[in-house]
């Protein structure tokens, strides 16, 4: 094994190390629910990994010092915030003229890094959306082509040859470097997630069986309480007396109401499956909303797919509760009006539903704990509906995804096989 292939598998291990860092502190953001620190946590280790390669690196003379640094850049910024490849330019740049000054090394890292950044940055605008095998392949072939820069910029600019099998050493070193970091980095995440859904699975299952064992018991009391509060409401004569029925017997349908949607969390299954229109369903919702629309000064907009297609396999009534939830939550984020925009689309073998709001939009940890039991953005509200909904989508076969900018909009898309 020749001296660079010893060095650069000490940078390997370099590599690694905040790695296993990360697995470590996601487990504790999950368990103290540690939300920001997971937006700077990539981009503080990915200039810790960088620093400590540049601080053991291969020197192949000519100013020219060789290390992995390009693979925690690389991954810092897939990873990482939106500003994070400005972050890690800057820190290498200043810790490359730190160490050894600018010599040819420091302009050849200038040129190469500077345009990595550029097209790193824009890549990763689509990055974390892609499957796992596209993301390993992006990575690998973004690597392949920062050292293709490495090499075209220091031997035809500055004119300084290297052996081939340096090179090739290189190449190859960093190439499988990145190919594992980028595996690890995917299975730490995938552990976080499959984790946090474990948590909220548990949770849900938590509600459900509360209830399913108490909800008819509160119910019945609720409903004598409310009857005899209606004929006091009716025989009573003073209006501050009649004022304060009357609020006890809105806080009582307000308490029916909560109860009713711990009884659907807890029967999600269809109970009666036929074939539903889901252009009649929307449809539907549209007109029972569009009232409370007005109020807010908000526009709904429809796109409607009206061929014989749209239907699905499930409970209409739950199917319009789903949506119901989903719109009105919708209307309610946009207090200063804007525009909620409702598509359905038939793309064989599902049928589409798609409801975008104007709204003040949603961080993608806020996203994660949509369905939570009492998780909610209302001041006022109890994140029953959300979990409802999403409880009756799921029972009806369907799967439901969120998509949202922070500020600027929210998008639900709601998918159902069709109904043969």
């Amino acid at each position: 094994m020749g001296i660079i292939t010893k060095d650069l598998l000490i940078n390997f291990l370099f590599i690694l190390l905040p790695l296993f860092l990360l697995q470590m502190i996601y487990l504790l953001k999950i368990v103290y629910r540690i939300d920001k620190l997971k937006d700077i946590l990539v981009t503080i280790l990915s200039v810790v990994s960088i620093i400590l390669c540049m601080l053991f690196p291969f020197s192949v003379g000519d100013g020219l010092f060789w290390d992995l640094r390009r693979i925690p850049f690389i991954i810092g910024i897939l990873y990482g915030r939106k500003n994070t490849a400005f972050i890690l330019l800057l820190s290498m740049l200043l810790i490359r003229y730190l160490l050894w000054g600018a010599n040819t090394g420091f302009y050849i890292s200038i040129i190469t890094y500077t345009l990595l950044a550029i097209i790193v940055n824009y890549v990763s605008r689509y990055y974390l959306k892609m499957a796992l095998v596209k993301k390993v392949w992006m990575s690998v072939l973004l690597v392949i082509l920062s050292t293709q820069v490495t090499y075209f910029t220091t031997f035809l600019l500055f004119n300084i040859n290297l052996s081939a099998n340096m090179w090739v050493q290189y190449f190859v070193i960093t190439i499988v470097g990145t190919l594992l970091a980028t595996l690890l980095i995917e299975v730490i995440r995938m552990n976080s997630d499959m984790l946090e859904k474990l948590i909220k699975a548990e949770k849900l299952e938590v509600v459900s069986h509360l209830a399913a064992s108490i909800s008819h018991e509160v119910r019945n009391p609720l409903t004598t309480c409310k009857g005899f509060l209606q004929l006091s409401y009716e025989q009573e004569k003073s209006p501050e007396v009649k004022q304060y029925l009357g609020t006890a017997i809105q806080e009582l349908d307000r308490a029916s109401d909560i109860i009713n949607d711990y009884l659907t969390f807890a029967k999600p299954a269809p109970e009666k499956v036929e074939k539903v229109s889901v252009f009649q369903e929307v449809h539907n919702v549209v007109n029972v909303l569009t009232p409370l629309a007005n109020m807010q000064d908000v526009q709904i907009f429809t796109n409607l797919d009206e061929s014989n297609q749209n239907y699905i396999s499930g409970d209409r009534k739950k199917l319009e509760q789903s949506l119901i939830n989903i719109v009105k939550n919708g209307i309610e984020s946009m207090p200063k009006g804007g525009k909620l925009i409702i598509n359905s689309v038939v793309d064989y073998p599902v049928v589409r539903i798609k409801i975008r709001d104007e709204g003040k939009g949603m961080t993608q940890q806020q996203i994660n704990r949509l369905g939570e039991p009492y998780f909610t953005m209302k001041n006022n509200g109890t994140g029953l509906g959300m979990m409802v909904s999403f409880s009756l989508i799921k029972g009806m076969d369907g799967h439901i995804s969120v998509d949202s900018e922070v500020g600027k909009w929210t998008s639900f898309t709601i998918e159902f096989p069709m109904a043969y």
